[in-house]
């Protein structure tokens, strides 16, 4: 039966163990232990997949005593930078891969983390939450996934990756279409903010994401001794692959920029115009609050005191000079 969260006091969620070119085999802790002792499995293209939850306390210190894994891995968990790489350590793959997380609503922060440690006999991988690749490997696995080597279940996992990202993608287009729609109509509503968080997510992305081709080359370049061509024709493929989706990603992020640019240049001119009107007004009621100034004052000698007409003279001055000042304000407002 499957191996599940919550079911190994050492963190282990799932493992699979492929042997015999046939489909994997759920494994245990105890039993993957007793497979990597024996001798007679030594040689082959088999492999066992062990998936820890980071979360669990006792998962690190447990794979770092019981298993075989290179110091790069554990070096990996604790430093800073999660950028996306891929090395050879002592003959063995250790990565870092970059997904977004199960329930992922376009938010930077469900940006997530993936530590992979391959060697020719073992697959592991080790995260802290739910990840969306990894939950679509363990499907593929459930349903009868062959796999032929550990590099070919590295592949697998970038190409689910890879699927994710795509879907990533699609839908930041899609939501980025609506926001355009709705700027040629002149309706922006809170579109700004929404481009600004598809924007964060697309940058982040870029930036965790961009050196893993470049990781991948040199990694071709340079394979470890216990691949075969086969298997690196394979993550050639996969490596273009990823490749035209970063290319995309970074295509949906200008776009977006533009967008942002465009919207911002709207509202520049709506605030002008307000700004504008703003300033016709004030400067039409300066002659009507000054001449009302002048005739409130308590003093002798005043225009038109004692003309029955006075009132329609000054009115008349008045609704003249700010007629003349409108005309002039308007003219060249286009």
């Amino acid at each position: 039966m499957d191996i599940r969260y919550g079911s190994d006091p050492h963190g282990l969620i799932c493992g699979y163990l492929f042997a015999g070119g046939q489909a994997g085999i759920p494994i245990d802790l105890a039993r993957a232990l007793e497979w990597l002792a024996d001798p007679s499995a030594v040689g082959t293209r088999d492999f066992i997949w062990l998936h820890f939850n980071l979360a669990d306390a006792g998962a690190e210190p447990w794979i770092a005593q019981n298993l075989a894994v290179a110091p790069e891995f554990f070096s990996a968990l604790h430093e800073g930078s999660r950028s996306t790489r891929i090395e050879d350590a002592r003959d063995t793959l250790v990565a870092v891969v970059n997904d977004v997380s199960f329930e992922f609503s376009f938010d930077p922060s469900q940006i997530e983390t993936l530590w992979v440690n391959v060697g020719p006999r073992m697959a592991i991988t080790a995260r802290v939450h739910a990840l969306r690749s990894i939950d679509r490997l363990r499907e593929a696995v459930r349903g009868g996934i062959v796999f032929r080597s550990s590099l070919l279940f590295l592949d697998r996992l970038l190409q689910d990756q890879a699927d994710v990202l795509v879907r990533i993608v699609r839908q930041a287009t899609l939501q980025v279409d609506d926001v355009e729609d709705q700027l040629l109509v002149g309706r922006l509503g809170d579109k700004r903010a929404d481009l600004g968080r598809l924007r964060r997510v697309m940058v982040r992305l870029q930036r965790l994401l961009a050196p893993e081709p470049g990781a991948l080359f040199r990694l071709l370049r340079q394979p470890p001794p216990w691949t075969d061509e086969g298997d690196l024709d394979a993550l050639r493929q996969a490596t273009e692959e990823f490749s035209l989706v970063l290319r995309d990603l970074a295509a949906l992020q200008e776009r977006i920029k533009l967008l942002q640019d465009e919207i911002a240049a709207q509202v520049g001119e709506h605030t002008n115009s307000s700004v504008f009107t703003l300033t016709v007004v004030t400067v039409l009621a300066l002659p009507i609050n000054l001449v009302a100034g002048l005739l409130g004052m308590n003093v002798g000698g005043i225009p038109l005191a004692q003309d029955p007409h006075g009132f329609h003279w000054v009115a008349a001055i008045v609704f003249g000079i700010t007629a003349v000042a409108g005309w002039l304000a308007f003219r060249h407002r286009d």
